[in-house]
């Protein structure tokens, strides 16, 4: 499976969807971690606290299997942003997902109706 990192994010804060993310990534070691994940994690918590917090965070994911960005991986990243309108980082975290044929787990609007994808909506506010 691969956790985006909104639910990372979630799970880090114990937001309002941490629970449904909990049974993913306690099972740290079955967990995809693409490196543009990484990426969006260290930039969010050093923003949001410091780069002693990002690096914690960051040796966590380390404990999952991390996916470089690979030619193929962006080659489909590129056809998957065409077809379903993804970001680039989306993009490539949802090729990354259908390469390795793991199930990606989000609360990112822009994956809701995605083949492959587990979606937990978000409450409203």
């Amino acid at each position: 499976m691969l956790v985006d990192t909104c639910g990372w994010i979630e799970w880090l804060t114990a937001g309002s969807l941490a629970k449904k993310y909990e049974p993913f990534l306690s099972q740290i070691e079955a967990v995809l971690v693409p490196t543009s994940v990484q990426f969006e994690l260290y930039k969010w918590v050093e923003r949001k606290h410091n780069v002693h917090k990002a690096l914690e965070v960051i040796a966590l994911t380390e404990q999952a299997t991390v996916i470089p960005l690979t030619t193929s991986i962006a080659l489909s990243a590129a056809d998957f942003a065409t077809q379903y309108k993804l970001s680039f980082a989306d993009a490539i975290i949802y090729a990354t997902a259908q390469f390795y044929e793991a199930e990606l787990i989000t609360s990112d609007d822009h994956f809701e109706d995605l083949p492959g994808v587990t979606f937990f909506r978000k409450k409203p506010d």
